[in-house]
């Protein structure tokens, strides 16, 4: 697949700010969430009905070179707009560390996403508190897997 294509930042300023900064300096700074010293990671996808390139950074949870995609939204009642687009293009680039590497992606569900929200949890308590306020929206928290690399 080609990544070329218009690149359409964020509407969230400091989402864009990091994935840029990330990005240029080749996943040596901007590597963590904010000031909480977790790492990320930066996904590329295609916008779904735009067809732009879009660049998110997502916490990192990676189990034997396979990658989840948590689509948390700090527990919000409403899935991500990325979501739609790994819906619709399971295609992906994952940046963790100096160069990114194309993948697919597929969403998981039961034992499979269990165990995979467990890791998930570890690599980012505040998971849990989210999985309950996405319960109360009658929402389920998506978990995509990359495959291996």
């Amino acid at each position: 697949m080609s990544w070329d294509g218009e690149y359409e930042p964020s509407t969230w300023d400091w989402v864009a700010e990091q994935a840029a900064a990330y990005e240029a300096s080749n996943g040596s700074e901007a590597n963590t969430l904010r000031d909480t010293g977790m790492p990320v990671m930066v996904m590329t996808c295609r916008g779904h009905k735009s067809g732009k390139i879009r660049k998110v950074p997502l916490m990192k949870v990676e189990h034997n070179g396979e990658y989840a995609i948590i689509g948390s939204k700090g527990g919000a009642p409403a899935h991500p707009g990325w979501y739609y687009n790994l819906v619709a293009d399971n295609r992906v680039l994952i940046q963790d560390g100096p160069e990114p590497f194309e993948t697919t992606v597929r969403l998981v569900e039961g034992d499979e996403r269990a165990e995979w929200w467990e890791r998930a949890v570890a690599a980012f308590p505040p998971y849990a508190e989210y999985e309950v306020k996405a319960a109360e929206a009658d929402r389920v928290i998506p978990v995509f897997i990359s495959d291996a690399v």
